[in-house]
């Protein structure tokens, strides 16, 4: 590290030279994987950028439509651009979403009927899931169990990973599965995400026994990590979010569902209502932040890769325990710290809180935030409200005390923020 920026972190934020020295043998030590990633990150930036020369983008697309929105041109370029780039039948990119578990929650309302089974082969899903499924807290808000929607989970195995000799048997046993679920990151859990080359054999399995069983992804801070997405391995559906990966830290808001045409159609129905689904909707102006996004999504995603990568080696080094480890292979932006103590989980949070550009001075505290069932503590000193492509650090206030990190829009900040947090948990 230069001692110009040495004398600043020292002078500015009280980062010693122990850290310091931390620093320089962790960025030693990633540089390899960081060499990987850039070759990730040109491939799918060639993919991004020939989908938006085959749909023909032009300052055309960059609308701004009122009312119903009937005929927005730019909307409905943008579905042809995401269906290109994940090799789909058909994509809904809406600013109507208002977070990506809104994108997930219309996929499985719009796909599932009464006495169906939704069947989640990763476990208990991502917390904000639960009202949805309606396996926690009050059911009776409309979730799919009120509906008459049942539902039914395994338990990854020893290895974490799913057990398909088992899911197998379920979907021979119980003909009422009509949609299993598949979440690719870790949520709130401690386990690796799962690969595409992890989810591909899920998908083949769930087929063989049942061709019409629809294959759902959770996406979430998946896109771009790899070269390849769950529809380029047989995926009938995934959902994210526009405020992580794929919204490239430009988009305000929104959501994009993607997959086969019938499933995307039946899901723009509980966007909007049967009949009308993905034909209404004004986007505001937000068009041309949408394109922005999503063009400069592939670079940003790695950068917030990168950010994993090296909080993962600093913090091994300083004697924490992460998943993933720093030279493990991944496909999403997060990365996770035990600390098995609940001071030093908030110390950390709060260090990158106080390493944001905006809202630095806040100090961020645990809540009883909607959706969740234990208290969160929500580091996010974000340009776009809750962004979790920009560098953010969140975690229920449970044991064993997990943080999870993700995002950063460049490198540079993320390990700056990094730096900061591990200070505070070191020096307090």
């Amino acid at each position: 590290m230069l001692s110009l920026t040495k004398e600043f972190l020292l002078k500015e934020y009280k980062i010693n030279d122990n850290i310091l020295k931390l620093y320089e043998r962790a960025i030693e030590d990633v540089q390899e994987q960081f060499n990987k990633l850039d070759s990730i990150r040109e491939y799918n930036q060639l993919k991004v950028l020939s989908a938006f020369q085959q749909e023909r983008i032009s300052d055309m697309h960059f609308t701004n439509s009122t009312g119903y929105g009937y005929g927005d041109i730019g909307r409905d370029a943008l579905d042809k651009v995401y269906a290109r780039i994940f090799h789909a039948e058909a994509a809904l990119v809406r600013p109507h979403f208002v977070n990506g578990t809104h994108a997930i929650g219309a996929a499985l309302f719009g796909n599932l009927r009464p006495n169906d089974t939704m069947l989640s082969v990763c476990g208990t899903p991502y917390d904000t899931l639960h009202n949805i499924i309606g396996i926690s807290g009050n059911t009776n808000i409309g979730s799919l169990k009120e509906y008459g929607v049942n539902y039914r989970q395994i338990e990854l195995d020893e290895k974490q990973r799913v057990n398909i000799e088992l899911m197998k048997e379920i979907l021979r046993e119980d003909k009422s599965i009509k949609l299993v679920h598949i979440q690719r990151s870790t949520g709130y859990g401690w386990r690796k995400s799962l690969l595409v080359e992890d989810i591909e054999p899920i998908i083949k399995a769930v087929k063989s026994i049942n061709e019409n069983i629809i294959c759902f992804v959770d996406n979430c801070y998946g896109e771009f990590i790899e070269t390849i997405e769950p529809t380029d391995v047989g995926a009938d559906l995934i959902a994210g979010s526009l405020i992580k990966n794929i919204g490239g830290g430009i988009a305000p808001t929104g959501g994009y569902i993607a997959g086969k045409e019938q499933y995307v159609t039946q899901a723009s129905y509980r966007l909007t209502i049967p009949g009308i689904g993905g034909e209404c909707g004004s986007t505001f102006g937000v068009m041309r932040t949408f394109y922005q996004g999503l063009f400069l999504a592939p670079h940003v995603a790695i950068e917030a890769v990168k950010g994993a990568i090296f909080c993962a080696r600093i913090m091994e080094l300083a004697g924490f325990e992460v998943l993933p480890k720093h030279d493990d292979r991944r496909s999403d932006i997060i990365q996770a710290i035990k600390f098995n103590d609940k001071e030093k989980l908030i110390k950390f949070c709060k260090g990158i809180q106080a390493g944001s550009p905006i809202d630095s001075f806040v100090e961020c505290e645990p809540w009883d935030m909607p959706g969740y069932n234990d208290q969160v503590i929500m580091a996010a000193g974000a340009f776009i409200q809750g962004s979790s492509i920009e560098l953010s650090a969140d975690a229920p206030i449970r044991e064993p005390y997990i943080a999870y990190l993700q995002g950063g829009l460049t490198f540079d900040h993320a390990k700056i923020g990094i730096l900061i947090s591990l200070s505070k948990v070191l020096n307090g």
